[in-house]
C-alpha cells in the first residue's frame, strides 16, 4: 500500500532539513579550516596585516620592531621642518620642529596595529581581515613637543633681539643743542611665547613649514623734540680746582667728568654718580692716585674721583634738584668748604644720587679746563629772577691733629721719620640760604658732616748702648712733642746732624677718596 500524499510531503521536508544542516556544517568546517591556519600563521610571524598604515607609512607584514623603526625614521625627517619665530623688531628667527622638541606621542599604535585581525571571535577576526582587503586602516601619527626645548630656543635665539628703550636725548656742541632720537624697546615675554609656540604646534601646525609671532612687549622711548626744546637755561653750575694734583689724579678727574658729560635726565628720573663713573679699572680709564681709605691716604685706582662727585653735588644744589643720597668724606678735603663735599666709595657703598624734580628734562654738561672741573646743569628756569640761592658752611667743632710718637728699637738713636697724613677734625653743617630782592627769606639746613682727626706720626730710633741716652730719649718721647724729641736728639748727638736713616715722608695732600 503506497504512502499517502501528506506522508510523502513530511518525509521530503525531513530530508531537506537534513540536507541543509549538512551544508551548514560543511560551511562551518570549511570556514574554520580556513581561519585556524591563518591564526596559527599570524601568531607565528607576529606581523601586521596587509593594508595597515601609520600616516603615509605602509606597515603591511612588518614586525613590531620594523614598524617602530619605520615610524621613527619618518619622524626624524619631519624634525627638519622649518618654523619661523617672529621676535622683537619683527626679526625672523629660523628653527626646526626638532629643535622645538618634537617627539612621537602615540607609540601604542604599533601594538594596536599588530592586534588588528587577531582579537574577538572567529567571525570578528574574519570580518576585520575582509575589511582590510577592501579599505586600508590608517593610524594617525600624533606628535607632542617638549616645553623645555621651546624655552631654550626662545632664550638662545630670540631673546637676543630684546633691547631697552633709549630715551631721546641731547648733545651739546659748539654752544648749541642737537636732539638725538630715541629707540623703541622690545622685551620677549618668555612664558606667553612658550604658550603661543606650543599651541600653534599642537593645534594648528599641519606638518609643513610655518611661522609663529611671539609675544613681545614694546616699550616706547621717553621724550620728543618738543620736550627737549625746553632745555635752554643754566639752572645750576659749579667749578672746583685741582691745580695741585699730579698727572694721575688729574687724569682721573678728567675721566670721571667725561663719563658724566652729556647725560639727559627726564622729570622724576634718578641719577647715580657711582653707576655713571664705575668701575674703577684701567680699562675704564683710571690710574693709581692718592685717596682716602679708613682714615688713611693710600693709592688706589680712581683716586680723585670724589672731586668729580663733589663738584656735581654743588651744581645740583644750585639747581635745587632733589638730593636722595650724599655722604661726606672720612677726612676733610680742601677744594670745597666743610660739609659741601660728596664722597663715593665702592667698598662702603657710598654714592651721590639726585632726582630731576623739575617739570622739564635736564642736561648735564661737564668739562675740564686749565685744571678746573665745571658742571653746568641745563633745564627750564622757572624761578624768579629776584630769587637767589646760596650755601653757607658752618663749622661747629674743630679738633687739631695730635702728635703720635712711636719708639723703634730696630733703629739707632738719632733716627726719626716724621710722616703720616695729619688732618684737622671737623664737625660742620651746610645751610641753604634763599633771598628775595636781597632780603633773606629762609635758611634751611642741608646736611651735617663729621670728619676724622688724624695725627702727625713720628717713628724714633732708640737703640743705644748708653743707658743715660736711652733714658733721655724715652723721656722726650713721653712728652708727646715731636719738636722736643728732635731737640733732645740734637743734644745727645751734637757732632752728627739729626739726619734720619731713611728719608722723611712729607705730609700728604688732602684728596678725595674713591674707595673709602
Amino acid at each position: 500500500m503506497g504512502l499517502g500524499k501528506s506522508e510523502r510531503v513530511r518525509n521530503h521536508m525531513k530530508n531537506w532539513r537534513k540536507y541543509l544542516t549538512m551544508l551548514a556544517m560543511a560551511g562551518i568546517v570549511l570556514l574554520v579550516s580556513f581561519l585556524v591556519p591563518m591564526k596559527a600563521r599570524a601568531q607565528e610571524a607576529e606581523t601586521i596585516k596587509s593594508g595597515v598604515y601609520a600616516g603615509d607609512i605602509d606597515l603591511s607584514n612588518m614586525s613590531e620592531e620594523e614598524a617602530i623603526s619605520a615610524i621613527n625614521a619618518y619622524v626624524e625627517t619631519v624634525k627638519g621642518t622649518t618654523i619661523t619665530l617672529i621676535a622683537g623688531g619683527d626679526q625672523a628667527v629660523q628653527t626646526t620642529v626638532g629643535e622645538l622638541g618634537l617627539f612621537w606621542k602615540n607609540t601604542g599604535l604599533v601594538t594596536e596595529a599588530l592586534g588588528l585581525g587577531t582579537r574577538g571571535n572567529v567571525i570578528e577576526r574574519y570580518k576585520a581581515i575582509k575589511d582590510l582587503a577592501h579599505d586600508k586602516k590608517v593610524y594617525p601619527i600624533e606628535y607632542d613637543f617638549k616645553v623645555a626645548n621651546i624655552n631654550r630656543v626662545l632664550l638662545d635665539k630670540c631673546s637676543q633681539y630684546d633691547q631697552d628703550a633709549v630715551s631721546a636725548s641731547l648733545k651739546r656742541e659748539n654752544g648749541s643743542f642737537q636732539v638725538i632720537d630715541g629707540q623703541i624697546g622690545y622685551h620677549l615675554d618668555i612664558e606667553k611665547s612658550i604658550d603661543a609656540v606650543y599651541n600653534y604646534l599642537t593645534q594648528n601646525w599641519s606638518g609643513v613649514s610655518g611661522a609663529v609671532t611671539l609675544v613681545v612687549e614694546v616699550e616706547e622711548p621717553k621724550g620728543t623734540a618738543q620736550d627737549l626744546e625746553q632745555v635752554r637755561d643754566v639752572i645750576g653750575s659749579f667749578t672746583t680746582s685741582f691745580a695741585s694734583s699730579g698727572k694721575e689724579r688729574s687724569a682721573n678727574v678728567a675721566n670721571g667728568c667725561q663719563l658724566i658729560d652729556g647725560v639727559t635726565l627726564y622729570p622724576g628720573e634718578e641719577f647715580s654718580t657711582y653707576e655713571a663713573v664705575a668701575p674703577f679699572t684701567v680699562e675704564n680709564g683710571y690710574y693709581m692716585a692718592a685717596s682716602y681709605l679708613n682714615g688713611k691716604v693710600v693709592d688706589s685706582l680712581g683716586g680723585g674721583i670724589c672731586q668729580v662727585s663733589t663738584t656735581l653735588y654743588n651744581a645740583v644744589l644750585n639747581a635745587e634738584l632733589d638730593v636722595t643720597e650724599r655722604h661726606n668724606h672720612s677726612m676733610i678735603v680742601t677744594y670745597v668748604d666743610p660739609s659741601a663735599d660728596a664722597a663715593i666709595a665702592e667698598s662702603s657703598g657710598k654714592d651721590f644720587c639726585f632726582i630731576n624734580n623739575t617739570e622739564a628734562p635736564i642736561y648735564i654738561e661737564g668739562y675740564v679746563q686749565n685744571k678746573n672741573i665745571t658742571f653746568n646743569i641745563y633745564g627750564k628756569e622757572t624761578r624768579s629772577a629776584d630769587r637767589k640761592v646760596s650755601y653757607v658752611s658752618e663749622v661747629l667743632e674743630t679738633t687739631p691733629p695730635t702728635e703720635q710718637i712711636n719708639a723703634d728699637a730696630g733703629h739707632p738713636l738719632g733716627y726719626i721719620n716724621v710722616g703720616g697724613s695729619p688732618h684737622t677734625g671737623y664737625k660742620a653743617r651746610l645751610w641753604k640760604v634763599v633771598t628775595q630782592n636781597g632780603v633773606e627769606v629762609s635758611r634751611t639746613q642741608v646736611n651735617s658732616s663729621s670728619y676724622k682727626m688724624t695725627p702727625r706720626i713720628a717713628t724714633v730710633g732708640v737703640a743705644t748702648e748708653d743707658p743715660n741716652a736711652y733714658n733721655e730719649i724715652m723721656a722726650a718721647i713721653g712728652t708727646g712733642s715731636i719738636d722736643h724729641v728732635k731737640a733732645v736728639i740734637a743734644l745727645l748727638i751734637p757732632q752728627e746732624p739729626a739726619a734720619p736713616a731713611e728719608p722723611t715722608v712729607p705730609d700728604q695732600p688732602e684728596v678725595a677718596d674713591p674707595a673709602e
